[in-house]
Parts: C-alpha cells; sequence; structure tokens
C-alpha cells in the first residue's frame, strides 16, 4: 500500500486558506494537477497512492471519478475567490489517467475552465501507459484541449520491464509517441528508469536509443528508487534481486546525458531533457520555481502562497467527504520564511538556471565557495552571481544542497 500522510494542521471542512496565504494570489502562475489514483496493476517498485480494482469498495468506482473530481474544482473555486488567476498548466498524473474514458478527462479539464479560465496558451498534459491508448482516444484528448502527453516507457529491455512489473512491451512506447503526434501533439514526453536490477550499461544505451528513435521532444530520466513497503523491496531483501549501487547508477546518468545531448535535448532540470525552451514541462517548472497550484484528487498535495495541504488518500474517503460538502483535505502546514528559503536552495539549484547566490545563507557562503573550489558550480555563472551545477554538480546535488541549507 502507499506510504502514510504526513501529521500537520487540522483544515477547516470548508477548506478556507490563512489570509496570508491568498496574499498575492495572481502575482505568481498558476497550475492544477488532477490525481487519478487507479492502474490496471500495481508495479513492483511503485509507492505512489494508486489502486486496482480489487483494492477499492463500494464509492470508487471509476465511472463515478469525474464527477467527484469536479467537485473537488468548484471547491478550489469556492475557497480561492475572485483572485484566482486563469490557470497556466494542468497536470493528469497517478495512477493512469488514461484508464478512464477520454471524455472523462476532458470533462475534468472543462470544468478547471470554467471556474478558473486557461490562459490561451496553457499547458496540458497527462500521463499515460502506452497500451491504455490508441488514435481514437488520443485525438479525443487534443481535440478536448490536451497539448501534452507523457508515456512511461522505464525500459526497452523486456528483462528490465518484467523486473520493474510493467505491463507494456518494449515497441508500443514508439508507436504511441507516433500516434500521438498524428493526433496533432507537438509536445511528447516519455519517461525513463535506469538503475534497475538486473539491467546493464547496454541495456539502458538501447533503451535511450529507441526513446530517441520515437521522436520526443522531452525525456525524464530518473534513478530507480527501491521504496519500503513495494514488491522490488522485498526481492531485494531476500536476495532475490541485486541493488544497484550509487556508481553504477551515476554511470547510468552520463549515457544519458551524452546521448540525450548529442540528439539535441538538453537538460534544464537535473533529470530532464527538452529540444528547446518551448519543450520544458511548464508545469513543473511551476513547482520547481515556487508558484501556487491545487492539487485535486485522492492524496494530492496543493500550495498556495506558502500554505501546503494534502488530501486524505482513499478514493472512497476522498469521494465521502465531498459527497458531504467538507474539504478532502486531510491536513496542512503554514511554511515558515526559513522553510521556504530552504525549499527554494533544494529546486532551483536542480535547475539549469541556477540560483542567485544572493539568495544562499550566509552561513553557507563558505560551504559555496568550497563548491565551486571542488568543480561543482559553473565559474563564469558564479561570476556573474548565481549557482549553476556543473555535470559533475548535477550527480553530487542531493550533497551540495546539504552543504547550502545548514
Amino acid at each position: 500500500m502507499p506510504s502514510v500522510l504526513p501529521d500537520g494542521d487540522p483544515v477547516p471542512p470548508s477548506g478556507e486558506l490563512p489570509s496570508e496565504a491568498l496574499d498575492g494570489l495572481g502575482s505568481r502562475p498558476f497550475g492544477f494537477y488532477v490525481h487519478v489514483p487507479f492502474c490496471a496493476t500495481r508495479c513492483g517498485y511503485c509507492d505512489f497512492n494508486t489502486y486496482t480494482a480489487a483494492e477499492l469498495g463500494p464509492g470508487a468506482a471509476q465511472r463515478d471519478y469525474a464527477a467527484t473530481a469536479v467537485e473537488e474544482i468548484r471547491l478550489a473555486r469556492r475557497v480561492l475567490g475572485d483572485a484566482a488567476p486563469p490557470v497556466e498548466t494542468v497536470f493528469f498524473g497517478g495512477g493512469t489517467p488514461t484508464l478512464l474514458p477520454a471524455a472523462d478527462l476532458v470533462r475534468i479539464l472543462d470544468a478547471i475552465g470554467e471556474e478558473f479560465g486557461l490562459r490561451p496558451d496553457a499547458e496540458v498534459t497527462t500521463e499515460a501507459n502506452p497500451e491504455s491508448v490508441d488514435p481514437t482516444y488520443l485525438k479525443e484528448l487534443r481535440a478536448g484541449g490536451f497539448t501534452r502527453m507523457s508515456f512511461g516507457m522505464q525500459s526497452a529491455g523486456e528483462h528490465v520491464l518484467a523486473v520493474l512489473d510493467r505491463r507494456h512491451t518494449p515497441g508500443r512506447p514508439a508507436e504511441a509517441v507516433r500516434e500521438a503526434h498524428a493526433a496533432g501533439f507537438e509536445h511528447v514526453n516519455l519517461d525513463l528508469i535506469y538503475g534497475t536490477p538486473g539491467e546493464s550499461d547496454d541495456d539502458w544505451r538501447a533503451s535511450l536509443e529507441a526513446a530517441l528513435a520515437a521522436g520526443p521532444d522531452h525525456v525524464s530520466a530518473y534513478s530507480l528508487i527501491v521504496e519500503d513497503g513495494t514488491r522490488l523491496a522485498a526481492r531485494i531483501r531476500r536476495g532475490e534481486l541485486p541493488m544497484t549501487d550509487d556508481d553504477v547508477a551515476a554511470d547510468r546518468y552520463l549515457i544519458a546525458e551524452e546521448m540525450l545531448t548529442a540528439a539535441g535535448l538538453n537538460w534544464y532540470e537535473i533529470s530532464n531533457w527538452a529540444a528547446g525552451d518551448e519543450a520544458r514541462c511548464r508545469h513543473n517548472l511551476l513547482y520547481w520555481t515556487g508558484g501556487d497550484w491545487w492539487g485535486a484528487g485522492p492524496g494530492a498535495h496543493s500550495h498556495v502562497g506558502g500554505t501546503r495541504w494534502w488530501n486524505v488518500k482513499h478514493p472512497v474517503a476522498y469521494a465521502a467527504r465531498l459527497a458531504a460538502g467538507a474539504s478532502p483535505a486531510h491536513a496542512r502546514e503554514v511554511l515558515r520564511a526559513e522553510d521556504r528559503a530552504v525549499e527554494r536552495v533544494m529546486l532551483e539549484l536542480r535547475l539549469v538556471s541556477g540560483l542567485p547566490l544572493a539568495d544562499i545563507a550566509p552561513e553557507a557562503r563558505t560551504a559555496c565557495a568550497r563548491a565551486l573550489a571542488d568543480g561543482l558550480f559553473e565559474v563564469e555563472a558564479f561570476k556573474a552571481g548565481r549557482a549553476v551545477l556543473t555535470l559533475r554538480g548535477r550527480l553530487l546535488a542531493d550533497a551540495v544542497v546539504r552543504d547550502l541549507t545548514p
């Protein structure tokens, strides 16, 4: 089962936010995240808040989900009021959002547009399992206002997919990319995972080659994280599978950087490469640069003006709260100024634009100079007043962040 929600302060049944959270609403980018918690099967490495049909009881049918999500969108409008700006980005994640009919996803998007308005250039993304869509489905999404597809490819190796418990066949992601392009999607992402037990360097190169041959304009490549409580963690603990070490993961990252850059996709965040600024995921950039977003759906997290909250996790409890006219929020926290400063370092340092040196705490300046001397920061950017990670710095980003956030 997914991990436990953190504790926090109680949320009023109305969902009302502290007045200071609404100060400045509209001066920052505003987006919507819609969590769709359904999966055909649970992948062995997954710790997300997702459920198969066998795990759900009465009150959480997929056919009712769109109507329930629309109720939370209406709640969001009441809570945020007239100060809420038009929505710049919408991201449907999961789970597998495309297990719902395309008409249901369009219905949810329409509700966001009706309640808040969508900017004319709004980016609207949905994640998808390549096996869960076909040309007709993709055309319906595109006609309904979706602008970007993100397919979970993970690997081109059948034995690697088997370890991850992924259900799609190795060639299907490339077909899905071609079908998305034919449906009118200019922007398509492929998600890859490296460091799976049993994966070799050659396997990883083959996955990158297959991804690039498909023609996406964006690739996300993540090191596998073995989460407690997953089937994969249990198999490793029993000695059935080896654990990939950090040096191997670093080598795989270097391979990704070399091959993706050579193909014209350049890094803009440590785990993300895009073919130009227009191909970057604007929704994720909103997260990384301190924007506001409302997360709808069970277990979804939101952030507005320094107040963060998270919904109850189970779809039945989520639906019951909304049916009773109450907020589905489980708890919240109001971030202190020092917490927000630390988060800014953690997130913006991961970007190719880096972080202004002036925003680094005075007590961390010695560590900052040491990172420069160790080749972890770009020299010219540092001279211009910004901390920008070198390739070596990207490999050691977590350590750099720890040093800069004492």
